[in-house]
């Protein structure tokens, strides 16, 4: 079969269930065949139909000439000296170029999280963050979101080639806070969330699903009556001035507008808070003056705020803030009823941290959000 053949099938792994119905269906199957189609594919991880073995013969015959269950390509694996594991996985190539995306696996006692890619690059220009200086590609389709979660548990539990015998480190939480906003490509993302809590896809609680957003408020607003999951915000400023500069969204969404979005969120999903990012920033969003705008501003909500120390990269201009700077203001916060943590680094000696996903990103165009010049430069 020709390569062009085989990727005009339908990916299941991209089919939520009632359009997986839907499918089988045009098959003329009935809708139980979905439902056993994704106890396969998601609860076994098996993505050859020879071997679904309660499927009628003449039903395996027809899917394996309309369908497939294929999942990204691994490029390179890397794994870090806490045990995080990074992928770098191959995205459909545009105008012959090869792009690529990135997922990371962290592993803890109890928990395993795999932060996962929404778009081949990043269009919001976020100043401090690796994947944002890439520039943009492309919006990642639901099956190649969905496959990031897919692929890592195979990879987890040996089921994949170069697998490793790691069943008790599956993946129990899903964040999407990879390359990309995801509000920006919601058409693919609200069904991937779907499959990430339907009992019969990944099965994960709504608590265990995090979507990441650094603001985009009508989206936010949507997404309030589509889905129900776990909502972080990346604010990172406290006013208006601050994150203008590091957040250039701010300047279409300021905060006063990206919070009321939030609190009806809360409201419409009867949540239980929503947890704002903050990446700390050696002089420039630090200082005690910040620390107090920022209980100003959630102080009375359900709220959590998670300090992110700053994770380096190539070419940046900022620095980490002193661990006694960021003690100081996470207590700070605390005494004034606002629960914050302090993100502990993982998977830095691999560029896996927070704000350092990159990937491999070509024929983008580079797009200043918020800026006179929109686009800035398209490279060929």
């Amino acid at each position: 079969m020709t390569e062009a053949a085989a990727t005009a099938k339908t990916n299941l792994l991209g089919l939520p269930r009632p359009e997986l119905e839907a499918f089988v269906a045009g098959l003329g199957e009935k809708p139980f065949r979905a439902r056993q189609l994704m106890t396969w594919i998601y609860k076994r991880r098996v993505g050859d139909f020879a071997q679904m073995t309660d499927l009628a013969k003449s039903f395996r015959e027809k899917l394996a000439q309309v369908a497939e269950v294929r999942e990204p390509e691994v490029i390179t694996e890397q794994a870090s000296s806490d045990g995080t594991r990074k992928w770098l996985l191959r995205a459909a190539a545009t105008d012959g170029r090869e792009q690529a995306i990135e997922a990371v696996f962290i592993p803890e006692p109890g928990r395993g999280t795999l932060c996962i890619s929404s778009q081949v690059g990043c269009a919001l220009d976020c100043s401090f963050c690796s994947t944002a200086q890439q520039g943009f590609n492309r919006n990642l389709g639901t099956a190649e979101i969905v496959g990031q979660v897919w692929l890592a548990n195979r990879l987890l539990a040996g089921d994949a080639p170069g697998g490793t015998d790691t069943a008790n480190r599956a993946v129990t939480n899903v964040v999407l806070m990879g390359m990309g906003e995801p509000l920006a490509n919601y058409r693919n993302v609200l069904p991937a969330l779907a499959l990430f809590m339907d009992d019969l896809g990944f099965d994960l609680s709504r608590r265990r699903v995090t979507l990441s957003t650094s603001g985009l408020v009508p989206q936010l607003r949507k997404l309030a009556e589509d889905t129900n999951c776990a909502l972080a915000v990346s604010l990172h400023a406290p006013n208006d001035a601050l994150r203008d500069q590091l957040v250039p969204i701010n300047r279409k969404h300021p905060i006063r507008e990206l919070l009321d979005a939030c609190w009806h969120y809360l409201d419409a999903q009867n949540g239980r808070s929503i947890t704002f990012e903050y990446v700390m920033l050696d002089g420039v969003n630090d200082r005690p003056e910040h620390a107090r705008e920022l209980a100003d501003l959630l102080v009375g909500h359900d709220a959590k705020v998670n300090l992110i120390p700053f994770n380096p990269f190539p070419g940046t201009k900022y620095r980490r803030s002193p661990a006694p700077v960021i003690a100081q203001f996470r207590d700070y916060l605390n005494s004034r009823g606002v629960t914050t943590t302090t993100r502990r680094t993982r998977g830095d000696d691999i560029d896996a941290a927070c704000g350092q996903l990159a990937g491999r990103v070509h024929d983008r165009t580079t797009i200043r959000l918020g800026s006179k010049l929109l686009p800035l430069t398209v490279q060929s």
